[in-house]
C-alpha cells in the first residue's frame, strides 16, 4: 500500500519540525491541518485519498483529538470531506467550484482594489511593484501561487478592510489548488503576468474604475479557464473509463492424433 492511500506519507518522518513540543491543542490542530493542506496542494494527497485519523495521528506523534479538529477545519474549508462511516477524504477537484471561487473573488476583490486605492501611498506602491516583479520572474508554480497572491493582496491592504481581507484571503487558500492547475500550463503564465502588470499600472494612476474592470475580467477568466480544463479531463476520463476493455486473446492448441 503506498503512503498516499494510506492516508499519510508515514515512511517519511516531516521535513521539518512541525510541531513545538507541548503546543496547544488549538495551535497542534491547526499546525496540522496547514500540514494536510500543503500535502493535498503539492499533490502528495491525491483527490480521494483517505485521510486516516489513526495514520495521521501517529506520523504527529498525538491523540486523535487534535486530528479530527484538523479534518473539520479541512472540511469547513472545502478540502476534505467526511462522509459517515467512512472517515475522511481528500476532496475532489470540481470544475464547478473553481469558477465560483472565482466569481466570488472578482466581486470582493473588486470592492477591495476600489477602498484601497485613495489610501494608497508612495511606499505601498513600491512593494506592490516588487511584488509584481517577484512574481514575474519566479519558475516555480508552486512559489509563483505564494507570489501571486502577496501581490493581489498588497493591492488590497490599504483599503484597511479587516473582514474583507480575511474573506478574500480564505478563497485564495479555497482556491489555490485550483490555481496550481493553470500554472502547469506555461503558457498561461505569461497572459496572467500581463494582467498583473496592466493591474498594478491602474493602481498607479488611481484609476479606480480601470483597476476593478480589470481584476474582474482576470479573477473571472482565471475561473472560466479551470472550468473549461476540469470539464474536459473529466470528460476525457469518462470516456476512458467507458471504452471496452481488450477481449484476451484465446491461445489455440493442438492435440496430436
Amino acid at each position: 500500500m503506498s503512503d498516499v492511500t494510506d492516508g499519510f506519507p508515514l515512511d517519511a518522518p516531516p521535513r521539518s519540525p512541525l510541531l513545538p513540543a507541548a503546543a496547544p491543542r488549538e495551535s497542534t490542530s491547526r499546525l496540522i491541518a496547514e500540514a494536510l493542506r500543503a500535502a493535498i496542494v503539492e499533490g502528495t494527497l491525491a483527490p480521494g485519498a483517505p485521510l486516516r485519523q489513526d495514520a495521521i495521528a501517529r506520523h504527529f506523534s498525538v491523540s486523535a483529538i487534535p486530528v479530527r479538529e484538523a479534518l473539520r477545519q479541512l472540511e469547513s474549508e472545502g478540502w476534505a470531506k467526511v462522509a459517515v462511516n467512512k472517515g475522511a477524504t481528500v476532496a475532489p477537484l470540481s470544475a464547478d467550484e473553481a469558477r465560483e471561487i472565482y466569481e466570488i473573488r472578482s466581486a470582493l476583490e473588486s470592492l477591495a482594489i476600489g477602498l484601497a486605492i485613495p489610501n494608497h501611498t508612495a511606499a505601498t506602491l513600491r512593494e506592490s511593484a516588487r511584488l509584481c516583479r517577484a512574481a514575474e520572474l519566479e519558475p516555480d508554480p508552486s512559489l509563483y501561487v505564494a507570489r501571486n497572491v502577496a501581490f493581489h493582496m498588497s493591492l488590497y491592504a490599504p483599503a484597511g478592510r479587516a473582514q474583507l481581507e480575511s474573506m478574500i484571503d480564505t478563497l485564495h487558500r479555497r482556491g489555490e489548488r485550483y490555481l496550481r492547475l493553470k500554472f502547469g500550463l506555461p503558457s498561461y503564465k505569461g497572459e496572467s503576468d500581463s494582467e498583473h502588470t496592466a493591474l498594478l499600472e491602474a493602481v498607479q494612476r488611481r484609476d479606480t474604475p480601470t483597476a476593478q474592470k480589470l481584476v474582474v475580467a482576470h479573477l473571472l477568466g482565471t475561473g472560466d479557464l479551470l472550468y473549461r480544463f476540469l470539464t474536459e479531463r473529466a470528460q476525457a476520463e469518462a470516456t476512458l473509463a467507458n471504452q471496452p476493455k481488450p477481449r484476451a486473446r484465446r491461445t489455440r492448441t493442438t492435440h496430436g492424433s
